[in-house]
């Protein structure tokens, strides 16, 4: 995976951000295209990747690999997570950050390839997020080459354990956000059930 240019995460970041005011507590419960995942266990998910890639730019203890299931939703979520966001952002941004190794999840790599997979994870997920909500959703282009960098490089037909489902097939000129979607195993025409496409 090159990362010689690694975005700034702050877009993808602030798009996860503006989509919580819209969340409302009966939606919670509600499905999202990641299969067997609530809105409210992605928004747990979420809180939990933006302090394990917080420590992982700041190189700090790697707690190991995620939990199989997010916990409870912190009940704080509405105001503590745009809060992790903008420093999962900070973190990334500060010097040294994007230079040697470090940990996240149990996997070490180069600095430079973490920040792109807490990039992904961003981009990803506040698709998901949206997507759930039946919001709309742009992602920045750079953003999305970067992630489609790394995703084309670890897709594999049977899918990612712990990732990525099986890839997706869509048309070869499918936007680059939808190649992006389909390639992490996310079908780019999920709807929430009896919402029309």
């Amino acid at each position: 995976m090159s990362t010689t240019s690694v975005p700034d995460l702050a877009p993808a970041a602030d798009r996860v951000a503006g989509l919580l005011d819209g969340v409302r507590d009966e939606q919670l419960e509600a499905p999202t295209p990641c299969a067997g995942t609530s809105v409210g266990a992605l928004l747990s998910h979420l809180q939990m990747l933006c302090g394990a890639f917080r420590t992982g730019a700041e190189k700090g203890a790697d707690p190991g690999p995620p939990p199989p299931e997010p916990p409870p939703l912190d009940p704080r979520w509405r105001t503590a997570l745009p809060v992790e966001l903008d420093a999962l952002v900070r973190a990334w941004r500060a010097p040294g950050a994007l230079e040697g190794s470090t940990s996240v999840g149990g996997v070490a790599m180069p600095a430079g390839d973490v920040a792109v997979v807490a990039l992904d994870e961003l981009v990803l997920h506040g698709w998901d997020l949206a997507r759930a909500l039946g919001r709309p959703y742009e992602a920045d282009p750079e953003s999305v080459r970067a992630c489609l960098g790394f995703v084309s490089a670890v897709s594999v037909p049977e899918g990612v354990p712990g990732l990525f489902g099986p890839p997706v097939p869509v048309p070869e000129d499918a936007p680059e956000l939808d190649r992006l979607l389909a390639l992490s195993g996310r079908d780019p025409a999920w709807t929430p059930v009896g919402a029309s496409r």
